[in-house]
């Protein structure tokens, strides 16, 4: 007997083959029933006909219940109207264990209870449709960077001194030190990008950011590139070119799960280069107009400030109309962290570049070109206050053999969630981690 999952059933057209999975569904109608079954894989329709079927094979099917764990046998047939177009005409159904009350049922549910129980919400459609584009994209990223001959660098978790600011950091006791769980992998890739390069990061980030928008997680993961030899031209090429790459393998890969989410995928279809770019002035401007300043205080959004950040709303004002992502360029250094390399013809502005995505997602890549000069960057770790005994070994950078280089970080829930058109990070990751979530 062969076991097959429900990705490669239609191999078995005419077969007789086992499936082992969970009833995701089902209905019954007189003497017939029919059973969704789900393998992680995909799902499929499995039949029983009384008086056809084999004695106790549509009893099992009249007892088994919603999430119910068993093995389906039957025989494969092609059916266009059946989820994937094959469905099986069962001959013989083994149940595991009966599942007893599942909790989450085709009706409503609130928020806060899918969160509750989130350890089964990854089961349904949609959960399971958006988690299995993340892992697509994932693995687009990996093979992204592997092509272009990065190497991949683990940077560490539990790190001696902040990155992104000290206001946002999560401490812990160290063995009688302090340690902070890490908010980016960069520092330790740019020693890393001057012995190989061009390396990369992937994986998890910590910021204590007391908001609860839903463009924010307080755990979340990043891939960060870092290359020798890169100014802000090259990051911007680079930057580009994975997220076309991203979208067009998401496109080509993940049609069934997008269809699932009611992806509008017309809109990601149109993600090529070149985007358009913008100075952080002329955003300003854009901000500063009349009109946009009467919409802010018309949907209760705080009215943008010259010299300042943008916020949620004004990244959406500045993506409009936009059928692709916008890259903004030379913020104020005031406004951006203290490893950046300002601007020669202008030492107020950084180097430096948001991508905010389209469609009000805002901005999945932040990146920079990196101070490269010693004196400099002991200046401005200095100006920040940040203790220079603890960032001596990254000032080594800057003395032996250093050159200019940069690199981004684009967060994957935030990408995640744009291209499968879900409105809040949480969705876009297994088991989010919020201001006011630490369960389950």
């Amino acid at each position: 007997m062969i076991t097959t999952t429900i990705k490669g059933i239609g191999a078995h057209e005419g077969q007789e083959v086992r499936v082992r999975g969970w009833l995701y569904n089902k209905r019954e109608k007189g003497k017939i029933a029919f059973l969704i079954l789900r393998d992680g894989t995909g799902y499929l329709q499995a039949v029983s006909f009384q008086p056809e079927a084999p004695p106790g094979a549509f009893a099992a099917c009249q007892r088994v219940t919603q999430e119910s764990s068993l093995t389906a046998t039957g025989t494969i047939r092609r059916d266009e109207r059946a989820p994937g177009g094959y469905e099986m005409a069962l001959t013989s159904v083994a149940i595991h264990q009966i599942a007893q009350d599942y909790p989450i049922s085709p009706k409503e549910h609130g928020p806060e209870f899918l969160l509750d129980h989130r350890h089964l919400w990854l089961r349904s459609s949609k959960q399971h449709a958006l988690l299995r584009t993340r892992s697509e994209i994932c693995q687009g990223i990996r093979e992204f960077f592997h092509q272009r001959d990065f190497v991949l660098i683990d940077s560490p978790i539990l790190t001696p001194a902040a990155c992104e600011g000290t206001s946002t950091l999560f401490e812990t006791d160290y063995f009688g030190d302090r340690a902070y769980l890490s908010q980016s992998g960069q520092l330790y890739l740019e020693p890393a990008c001057l012995a190989f390069g061009k390396v990369y990061c992937f994986g998890p980030t910590f910021r204590a950011e007391k908001s609860k928008t839903r463009r924010h997680l307080t755990e979340f993961w990043m891939v960060e590139p870092e290359v020798a030899y890169a100014e802000l031209p090259d990051l911007l090429e680079l930057a580009e070119d994975l997220v076309v790459a991203l979208v067009g393998r998401a496109l080509e890969r993940c049609g069934p799960d997008l269809k699932t989410l009611e992806r509008d995928t017309a809109k990601l279809e149109k993600v090529r280069k070149p985007f358009p770019r913008m100075t952080y002035d002329q955003a300003a401007a854009i901000l500063l107009r009349p009109e946009s300043a009467a919409r802010a205080k018309a949907q209760d959004a705080p009215p943008f400030q010259a010299g300042s950040d943008f916020g949620g709303f004004d990244e959406t004002v500045l993506t409009e109309g936009l059928d692709r992502p916008v890259m903004i360029t030379h913020y104020p250094s005031a406004l951006k962290a203290f490893y950046m390399q300002p601007d020669q013809a202008d030492p107020g502005r950084a180097l430096c570049v948001d991508v905010l995505a389209p469609e009000g997602y805002g901005e999945i890549i932040g990146g920079s070109q990196r101070i490269h000069d010693y004196d400099l960057m002991l200046r401005r770790i200095e100006e920040h206050r940040l203790p220079v005994k603890a960032f001596q070994w990254y000032l080594d950078v800057r003395k032996y053999g250093s050159v200019p280089h940069g690199g981004f970080g684009m967060g994957i829930e935030r990408f995640v969630a744009w291209i499968g058109g879900v409105h809040h990070l949480r969705e876009a990751i297994p088991y989010p981690r919020t201001l006011n979530r630490l369960y389950p």
